[in-house]
């Protein structure tokens, strides 16, 4: 018996509207199609086959810090993915060398989830 890999990420948002233009437009993820279910939500295809779920109605604050609560995307160009998100004004870390060497920077999307976006070392 084993895992086989993740499946999804959902996280929990104030405006679905905002979100889906964030992760949309921002990150530009694709959106997917969702089953009726009776709340507010949506979800986009992270990478191949896993998913993010945005999970509407967030009354809750969000825990969420570039150290700790965050998910993460191996992106193919941080320089180009660094541009395009200034270009929109989003929030965003300076970009940073982990010990291993990986390049990384973190966005902020409109609840204040933090997505880091990084190139694996070489």
């Amino acid at each position: 018996m084993k895992s086989l890999q993740l499946n999804h990420v959902a996280i929990h948002v104030v405006d679905v509207d905002a979100s889906v233009t964030f992760y949309r437009d921002v990150l530009q993820l694709k959106p997917l199609p969702r089953p009726a279910f009776d709340f507010p939500g949506a979800w986009f295809l992270l990478g191949e086959d896993q998913e993010l779920h945005i999970i509407g109605d967030r009354e809750l604050p969000v825990h969420s810090h570039h150290r700790g609560g965050h998910f993460a995307l191996i992106v193919d160009s941080l320089d180009e993915w660094e541009q395009h998100i200034d270009s929109l004004g989003a929030t965003r870390l300076e970009r940073k060398i982990r010990p291993d060497g990986a390049f990384q920077t973190f966005v902020q999307d409109p609840d204040g989830h933090w997505i880091e976006l990084c190139l694996p070392p070489q």
